[in-house]
């Protein structure tokens, strides 16, 4: 979805791993893992991923791309990356991208992950991050930075400088640590990683493969599982938009009700202030006929 996805993955890596183009849609066109090392003998797999969630893609073929994505990382993850555009809005896509997340891999996986505001330079100057969600932050955004456990940060992948570059990617290592530490330094797993780690096992038995292969039965049997889960979760947010939709008309209805009935009562008190005005006037009428009474 043009979010910085691979740009942020090349920050971290140190070089041009994967393909990154100015675009305003996605580039990246399938699921890539690369590995770096570091002077400090820090060893960092990094998997690019494409729009798993674009609305324009086929849900097989997302079904597939999530497969391969659980593929190359058969042993789990420490750190998941959400990354978001601060040149963008939130959008529902987005939203319904996380909520599918949680329904595919279990609502655990929102313990590992980070949200990563790319595009940094978007930035006004002397404006932080938490001064920009101060103003600009929906509540379907805020929902989802509280469960990711509010961590969060911004990338800026346009800087030149090296020694600002590996500020930050440090900082954001930081935050992957902070996540590993919090699990216990173990990555997250669930059924179908160990499902994964169980089939590798099972192929290197037979051929030392490093993949299960596409179009296998156990690949064909994941790939069934993931969309079955990913149509699962767009009938859940299709059924809870609804029921928002229905609650906010509703709300609505009731709102008119409230506001005819107020109406109703204050049009009615002004006909009984009229009412008390003009007899106030009849009976000042009546005083001012009768005769002057004098007494001596």
């Amino acid at each position: 979805m043009g979010n910085g996805k691979s740009a942020t993955a090349n920050s971290l890596l140190g070089r041009e791993a994967f393909e990154s183009l100015h675009s305003l849609g996605g580039v990246t066109a399938a699921c890539k893992l690369d590995t770096s090392v570091f002077d400090d003998g820090r060893i960092l797999n990094v998997i690019d991923t494409p729009g798993l969630f674009d609305s324009s893609v086929d849900s097989n073929a997302m079904a597939k791309e999530i497969a391969q994505c659980i593929n190359l990382a058969k042993d789990g993850i420490h750190a998941l990356l959400f990354v978001l555009s601060l040149r963008n809005r939130f959008s529902d896509e987005e939203a319904s991208a996380f909520h599918t997340l949680c329904h595919i891999f279990g609502a655990k996986i929102a313990e590992y992950m980070i949200v990563v505001f790319s595009h940094g330079d978007a930035l006004r100057k002397n404006t932080s991050l938490d001064d920009f969600l101060a103003k600009n932050c929906p509540d379907q955004l805020k929902e989802t930075l509280k469960k990711c456990g509010n961590r969060y940060l911004v990338f800026n992948n346009c800087i030149e400088d090296e020694e600002k570059l590996s500020k930050q990617r440090q900082e954001l290592l930081s935050l992957v640590d902070t996540v590993v530490e919090v699990n216990g330094g173990n990555p997250y797993t669930n059924h179908l990683f160990q499902q994964i780690k169980k089939d590798h096992i099972e192929q290197g038995a037979e051929g030392n493969s490093t993949k299960v292969p596409s179009g296998g039965e156990q690949y064909d049997r994941l790939v069934e599982m993931i969309e079955a889960r990913m149509k699962e979760s767009v009938s859940n947010l299709e059924t809870m938009l609804a029921e928002e939709r229905a609650a906010r008309a509703e709300a609505h209805l009731k709102s008119l009700e409230v506001q005819a009935k107020a109406e109703h009562e204050l049009h009615e008190l002004r006909e009984c202030l009229s009412r008390a005005d003009h007899r106030s006037w009849e009976l000042q009428e009546e005083l001012n006929r009768k005769p002057n009474c004098i007494v001596m």
